[in-house]
Formats: C-alpha cells, structure tokens, sequence
C-alpha cells in the first residue's frame, strides 16, 4: 500500500472510531431497556423459547431492515453536500426537484420530522440514564430510593455543562464507548456459547410464528421492540461530521456485531435459566448477564455511556435548530461556539435550558424507565416513516428511479416502519400524547414562523421602493458625511426601511451605503469563493450579498473584512450598521389566524437581535423602527 493510501486509511479509521464515540450512544444503549420492555412492558409476554425467539428474530430483523438497509446503505447515499438529517434532505430535494406545486408537502413533511426529534431529545437523555441507575437495584434492592436522586444529580450536571463545550470531553467519548461495546459482546458471547440454540433466531420464521401464535400481543410488542433501533436517524442526521465511508466501516464493522451480540446472549441467558430465575432476570436482563461481582462496575460504565448518549442527543438539537434558523423555520436564538477549531460545537442557550425543564418533568413524571418507554418510540417511529415518505420522494424525483423498482422498496419499508409507529400509537394513553404534544407545539412554532416571515417579507416588498431609482433620487439631494453605511436588508430586491427612515429623519446620507442582504443557500456550506456578490449602484450606493450554507455561521465583519470591495476596504471604526425594527399589526385581511399573528408577533419580540446573530460590532449600531401590516 502506498503511503498516501495507508495514510487515508488510517484517517478513515480515525473517523470511525470518532463516529463510535459521538453517533452511535443513543443506539448503543438500547440493549439496557429494550429487550427487558418487550416482555415487560405495558403487555407482558410469557417467558418461553418460542417468545424469546421470537423476540430477538424481531429485533434482528428490525436492525437489518431499518437501521443497517434503509439508513446506512440507502438514505446515507442521500447527502446534501456530505450532510445528512431530515432539513438537508428537504434541501436536496427542493433543490434538485426545482419549484413543483407539491413542493410544499415535501417541506412540511421535513419540519414535522424535525419537530418530532424535539420529543425525542428530551425522552432519550432521561430513559437512559434512569435505565444506567437502575442497575443499582440489581446490586443492591435496598439502594431503589437513590436512583431518581443520583440521576436527576447527573442529567442537571449534562446540562450545566454545555456551555462549557464539548470538545475535551469529546476526546474522552471514543475510549469509553468503544470500551462499552466490547463489554456488550463479552457479556453476550458467554451466553451464546452456554445457549447456543438462539442462534436459531437469525431464521425469520420464528418471527413470522411469533406474529402467527400470538397476533394482537406480537403486534403490541412491536412498540417495545423497536426501541433496539432507536437512533437509527441520528447516524444519518450526523452523517456531515465523520462522513459516508467510516460510518459504515464503525456501524458494519463494530456496532451492530457488538449489539446483536449482547441481545443474542440476553436472549440465550433468559432461555437458559430455570423459571423462577428467568422471572427474576427479566426484570433487568442487562445487568443479570454479567458475574454479580461485575455488576457495579457494569452500572458506572452504562451510566458514563448513557451520560455520552444523552450529550449526543442535546448536541445533536443544537446542530438541528441551527439548520432550522438558517433555513427560516426557527427565530434568531442568541449561538455561542464553544471550540475555535470546530464551527459545528455551537451552545444555544434557550434550546438547552427548555430541554434541561423537559428531561427534569419527564423523571419526576414517570418516575422509572419502564413508564418512561411508554412515551419512548412514537417519536422516532414517526420521523422513521416521514423519513421513508421522503425517501419515496427521493426515488423517484430526484434518483429517477423506474416505478417498477421504486414502489415495491418503498411500500417494503412503509410496512415495516408503518407497522411500528402504528404499534406505539396504543401507547398514547400511557404516556406517547407527551412526544406527540411536543412535536405538536414544535411543529405549529416551526410553520408560524415560517408563514409570517414570508408575510412580512411579501409586504415589505410590496411597500417598497427599487433601490436603482433611490439612489438616482438622492443624488445631489441630501448631505453627505464621511465613513461607511451599511443598512441590513432581508431582501434581495428594494430599499430598506431603514434607509428610508435615516433620510428623513436626519436627513444626511454617508459617502459609501451598501444594502447588504446576508442569503442562506440550500446546500450546508457556500465557498469563499462564492460567499460575496456585489452590484455597483453608482455615486457611491452599492448592494452586497453574501451567501452562507445552513451549516455555516453568519459572521458579517469577518467576511467583509476578508475583501476590499465596493471602493476600499472595511474599516469597522469608520462603519455604522443600521438595523430595521418591525412592529407587526394586523392587517384588514390578515395573512394567517389570528392567535397566529400573535404567537409570530411573540416569536418576533423574543429573537437575538440581528446585531447579535450577524456577530455585529455593538458600537457601531443603529436601530430604526417601522411597522408592517400581515
């Protein structure tokens, strides 16, 4: 092998184990909760070989299916400039589809995923830990009363911790996880060379019988079985951090051998056990494969992964509410970076103390991880399915994908992630209205805002004037004072109210005024090559756009200090940004519902200023206020 080869190898395999530490703890810690919940769930199973069986063919197959075909071998193919997730695929295909009158559908779709991941944000940090904690009552029964205590204890500290970053305890992740997968193999291969005989699950007919025998209650385990593929949508949302190639080599490669491992040898250890003893192993199967010396340490190294998990998942709302903003679903919210190597380790503040509330209400709520995996599933389940719906899309829109083919992969996979979201459906009652009340709220957040924004800028646009015949109309006409103006505009197209209001109340104008119209592209990153285009308006007015990928940050001095344009370069001392302040009012014949006006007027009043969000010199700023009708 030559040296640049085993140079990318190596790098490739960097990268898988990165990609073990920070995209695979949400999935990783199914095996602590998911086969115990299928047989002791809201509906409970008999513990018998045709039920186990049955149960780990499910989660076999389920693995295969969704997690293994659908997402790491097709849905990763579908990357908008190496990123994936929901939005970015939105993004691809509106892009590569153009503008069709069912455009729309395919957007909706994207933001109902996305809000649905809310709901499942704040459910994963809190079943997690609780189900690490509670293997403290398999060492100890009497030790029951501390676990609500010391898990509360640990997902406050998860939070507090955000804004510190996560870049040096990300260099502990991989270690630790990696460690933990081992553990999950070693704990289940003993178990297959006691048991061997559940190696029979690999066969799908034991599936098959499982559904023939029992029916009605094989569908119901559905809910709880499905919670082995949690997770599935973060290896592709996470996709544009480790790439293609070393997610498939880690998830091929070590994950999924090390999990299907430790569910085999769970399984196997149920099968071996007499009654009494199995009845007893259930109830916290996990933790009853390891030797009872072992146990303890077993608790600390599930909890440290779950405690990884959970900050995967937070970090992982941050990364997506920032696609969000850019993309105009979500308000400006202030953004801190928190590594000055890495643009995508950002802290939003509101995002992580409203998810902090959430995990804090759900423990004290639900109280064990049992109760907790009732409202665990519909969420993924349902960002599963929209995700196969947009995958149908993708098929035949943007792959071009002969119908013959398309139709019976997409219906294959509708059935599959159908029949699970339809399963955890009968789990509403017990706790799955609180993921679907969340992703409810998110997602009426998510179009109102989209909707005024285009109302205000469709206004905005009606009302004003092209910037070529103010700029002929103020020449000669108003004084002029030295330095720099530039005046933010949200459109691409006329004069900002601003400018209009500066004119007449001061009734000066500065040598050099530039509209500048910060654009965010659909694609996660924009070049800097690409970043700035400029058109020369004449005596000394010029517009500026700058282009930025929904993956990037919108640092407006930064670039601007980066060229020398539009008659010199910038000096930010000489410079003053003039921002425009709306106040909606309601329109004769208003755009939207009322309570919608209001929530959008709300949402308005509680963004970051744009001088924050463009990282804006706070010296050097002016506000003007106008009002808009929508």
């Amino acid at each position: 092998m030559s040296a640049t080869g085993h140079d990318r190898g190596s790098a490739k395999l960097k990268l898988a184990a990165g990609a073990v530490g920070i995209v695979f703890g949400d999935i990783g810690t199914s095996p602590l909760y998911a086969f115990r919940e299928t047989f002791r769930g809201a509906h409970s199973l008999p513990i018998d070989d045709l039920h186990v069986l049955g149960v780990v063919s499910l989660i076999f197959w389920s693995m295969t299916l969704v997690v293994a075909i659908q997402y790491v071998t097709i849905l990763m193919r579908a990357d908008n400039n190496g990123q994936g997730g929901s939005l970015a695929l939105v993004a691809l295909l509106s892009r590569t589809m153009g503008k069709t009158s069912n455009g729309w559908i395919v957007v909706l779709l994207g933001v109902a995923a996305t809000a649905l991941f809310y709901g499942d944000s704040m459910i994963t940090p809190a079943i997690s830990v609780l189900s690490s904690v509670e293997g403290l009552t398999v060492v100890n029964p009497q030790l029951d009363r501390f676990v609500i205590p010391i898990a509360l204890v640990l997902l406050i500290g998860l939070f507090v911790l955000q804004k510190r970053g996560t870049a040096k305890v990300g260099a502990m992740f991989a270690p630790v996880m990696i460690v933990y997968f081992i553990t999950l193999a070693g704990l289940g291969i003993t178990q297959l060379f006691n048991t061997p005989e559940i190696l029979w699950a690999l066969n799908p007919w034991y599936a098959l019988q499982f559904f023939i025998v029992d029916k009605w209650f094989a569908f119901l385990a559905l809910g709880s079985v499905v919670l082995a593929v949690t997770g599935a949508e973060a290896l592709y949302s996470d996709m544009g951090h480790f790439g293609r190639g070393p997610m498939k080599l880690s998830w091929f490669g070590f994950v999924m051998p090390c999990l299907l491992i430790n569910y085999f040898g769970q399984g196997a250890m149920i099968i071996g056990l007499p009654d009494a003893a199995a009845e007893e192993a259930i109830l916290n199967p996990f933790f009853f494969l390891a030797p009872e010396a072992y146990r303890l340490p077993l608790v600390i190294l599930a909890t440290c992964a779950t405690f990884i998990a959970s900050q995967a998942v937070i970090s992982g709302a941050f990364s997506i509410t920032h696609q969000a903003i850019q993309l105009g679903f979500v308000p400006r919210l202030s953004i801190r970076h928190t590594s000055d190597e890495h643009s995508g380790q950002i802290y939003i503040p509101v995002v992580n103390w409203a998810l902090m509330c959430a995990v804090i209400l759900l423990v004290l709520t639900f109280q064990n991880s049992s109760n907790l995996a009732s409202a665990y599933g519909i969420a993924v389940t349902g960002a599963v399915t929209i995700d196969t719906l947009l995958m149908a899309v993708l098929f035949v829109g943007a792959w071009k994908w002969k119908m013959w083919l398309a139709i019976p992969v997409v219906l294959l996979f509708l059935i599959v992630d159908g029949a699970y979201f339809a399963a955890n459906l009968t789990k509403v009652p017990d706790g799955g209205w609180f993921p679907l009340l969340v992703g409810g709220i998110a997602f009426t957040l998510l179009t109102t805002w989209a909707k005024g924004r285009q109302l205000m800028r469709q206004r905005m646009t009606e009302a004003g004037l092209p910037l070529d015949i103010f700029a002929k109309s103020a020449r000669g006409s108003t004084a002029r004072v030295p330095g720099t103006a530039i005046f933010m505009n949200s459109g691409s197209k006329g004069t900002p109210s601003a400018l209009l209001h500066n004119i007449k109340h001061n009734k000066v104008l500065h040598e050099r005024v530039i509209v500048l119209t910060v654009q965010i592209a659909d694609v996660p990153n924009v070049g800097e090559e690409d970043r700035c285009r400029i058109e020369e308006l004449g005596d000394g007015f010029f517009r500026v756009i700058l282009s930025y990928g929904f993956m990037q940050e919108t640092d407006v001095p930064a670039a601007l200090k980066r060229r020398e344009m539009c008659g010199g370069p910038f000096d930010m001392m000489q410079t003053s940004f003039f921002l425009s302040r709306q106040t909606l009012l309601s329109a004769e014949n208003p755009g939207m519902m009322v309570w919608r006006e209001k929530l959008f007027a709300w949402m308005m009043r509680n963004a970051a200023t744009p001088m924050e969000f463009f990282r804006l010199p706070t010296n050097r700023v002016v506000e003007l206020g106008s009002q808009v009708e929508i």
